[in-house]
């Protein structure tokens, strides 16, 4: 094959794998846009930034984010359990469950913001925990489906809301913006885009969420309450020097 033929050939590969690729890149930006606007959309339910303007309901729902090593709440987390008691305060919640990652005895989120919350004057009765709350759709079908809560205010970000309410059963939004939290906050929103397409993928597939015994939110929360952990675990949120 002469040498110009063959520049012609590999320049049209070139141009049909460019012109493939293209399409793709173009299928996937359409998908992440598409599912984006859908939990937008129908995330949409009624939010509110302060305590004291938002409607009463049953439970508040206090979604988990990270605790640091040495047994500190985040300031994300943080925020979310200060909004959680000032809802109980305010007499606008009656419960409240901390759903949130306990699949190691020494990380625990759910018992962090239980025994925070308790610091901060709220009655241990009246704080359902739940160990299985590994991402927000279990948080969230667990809520409904072990703990029997029918009427909700979720308590998170704002970067969050959309995709929670999204995933949740007859709920409002309470944010929880009582700082900003500068790199860590851009971070967020920005992996926020993805975890939104996961989000319509795992109700239109069904994704698993680990099941349990039912725990009634108008019961009582001692049987919430995770196992004892081994000896020598770190008590949660304490710093484990």
């Amino acid at each position: 094959m002469a040498l110009r033929d063959r520049t012609r050939s590999f320049a049209g590969r070139h141009r049909r794998l460019l012109i493939g690729g293209g399409a793709v890149f173009t299928s996937v930006l359409l998908l992440v846009a598409g599912a984006n606007v859908w939990v937008l959309t129908k995330g949409d339910a009624p939010t509110f930034s302060e305590a004291k303007a938002a409607p009463h309901a049953e439970t508040a729902i206090v979604l988990g984010a990270y605790v640091e090593p040495d047994g500190r709440m985040s300031k994300m987390l943080s925020d979310r359990v200060k909004q959680a008691a000032s809802l109980w305060k305010d007499g606008k919640v009656e419960k409240i469950l901390v759903s949130g990652d306990h699949g190691q005895w020494k990380y625990d989120e759910p018992d962090t913001m239980k025994n925070a919350l308790v610091a901060d004057g709220i009655p241990g009765k009246d704080i359902f925990t739940d160990h299985a709350g590994f991402n927000t759709r279990a948080s969230m079908v667990r809520a409904h489906d072990v703990f029997k809560v029918s009427d909700a205010l979720v308590v998170t970000q704002g970067f969050h809301m959309k995709r929670a309410l999204y995933l949740a059963v007859d709920a409002d939004g309470v944010t929880s913006d009582l700082h900003t939290y500068g790199g860590q906050g851009i971070k967020s929103s920005i992996r926020e885009i993805a975890s939104r397409v996961k989000a319509v993928g795992d109700v239109a597939f069904g994704s698993d969420v680990m099941g349990g015994p039912d725990v009634p939110i108008t019961g009582n929360a001692s049987e919430s309450r995770g196992p004892t952990p081994p000896s020598g675990t770190p008590a949660a949120g304490v710093p484990n020097g």
